[in-house]
């Protein structure tokens, strides 16, 4: 875990990127601070808290969940009596996601299940107990400018796109855009709710804003290249995704069969089926959030993770 300043009183705290659950945050250090996304358990926030505590003066007294999912949420509890900031749909989608479930499946390390058991190992890091959910209170709907003793700070709804609720947060001054899951970098995104059309907007809309420095969701620190890297992967995605569809092809056949070429080095590559399967939810016609068959993905994830190392050993 890393405390990087990069603009005057605005700071990153970077996980380097190991794959699940490895999550950024921010902070902007003005206006009795605002911290942007905690982290997946309490030890990590705990950490995250000793990191911030080097430069602030106090606890922050705002915290901004750019969206719902839990490793930019489920430490919100370490911050008693700050005021907890989100769009309206990340509020209400919050329960969605419970940290007993991934406990549960902490516990299947020995199960005969070899997807399962994968799963587990890529929790190992990760003590989910303990964990309060405690959604945002101050909600808004388009955006929401606040002012932090000068520095003003512009959170914005680009949703549906990674999720239903998704927020950035820019502080245009200081030429800096905290893009949470709007943004994976070198690293394979997931998407649960929305659309490629709204993601790629999303992307677009970072670009259009000319930040200096973007923190993303997973990864490194980047520019403006980072959305335009990343908007090129789902234009791919998608489109490799409507061929095979429309050539009648299962989602796992076409994820076997895409070429990811330099995206294959993105953290997690089998993450394609996912997008696949995403894509395919699309072009049936079915809502930006149809329920989603989570375990049948998570074993075809795997199916195509093992897959590709076999053919990967064959050809060494």
């Amino acid at each position: 875990m890393e405390l990087r300043e990069i603009a005057e009183d605005v700071y990153a705290c970077l996980q380097a990127d190991r794959g699940l659950g490895t999550s950024n945050s921010g902070l902007i250090n003005r206006g009795g601070g605002l911290v942007v996304d905690t982290f997946w358990d309490l030890p990590h926030t705990r950490q995250l808290i000793e990191n911030y505590a080097r430069v602030w003066k106090g606890a922050a007294r705002r915290v901004v969940n750019t969206h719902h999912n839990g490793d930019h949420c489920w430490g919100n509890q370490l911050f008693p009596g700050a005021e907890i900031i989100g769009h309206r749909l990340c509020a209400a989608a919050m329960e969605k996601e419970r940290p007993e479930m991934m406990q549960m499946l902490q516990s299947a390390a020995n199960s005969d299940d070899a997807a399962l058991a994968a799963m587990a190992r890529a929790l190992r890091d990760w003590d989910f107990t303990g964990i309060e959910l405690t959604p945002p209170t101050t909600l808004f709907d388009r955006t929401l400018e606040l002012d932090l003793d000068g520095a003003q700070v512009q959170l914005i709804y680009v949703g549906p796109a990674h999720t239903a609720g998704d927020v950035i947060v820019h502080v245009p001054e200081r030429r800096v855009l905290f893009a949470g899951d709007i943004l994976f970098r070198l690293c394979t995104p997931i998407g649960w709710e929305g659309t490629y059309a709204r993601w790629i907007e999303g992307l677009d809309q970072i670009v259009a804003l000319k930040p200096h420095v973007i923190v993303p969701g997973h990864g490194p620190l980047c520019g403006v290249e980072g959305p335009q890297e990343m908007k090129v992967y789902l234009q791919y995605v998608y489109a490799e995704s409507k061929r095979f569809y429309e050539a009648g092809l299962p989602a796992l056949e076409a994820a076997k069969r895409i070429d990811l070429g330099p995206y294959a080095q993105w953290t997690e590559p089998e993450r394609l089926l996912f997008n696949v399967e995403r894509a395919y939810r699309e072009l049936r016609g079915e809502p930006f959030d149809a329920p989603i068959d989570a375990l049948s993905i998570l074993h075809g994830m795997y199916e195509l993770k093992t897959s590709a190392a076999t053919l990967s050993r064959g050809s060494a």
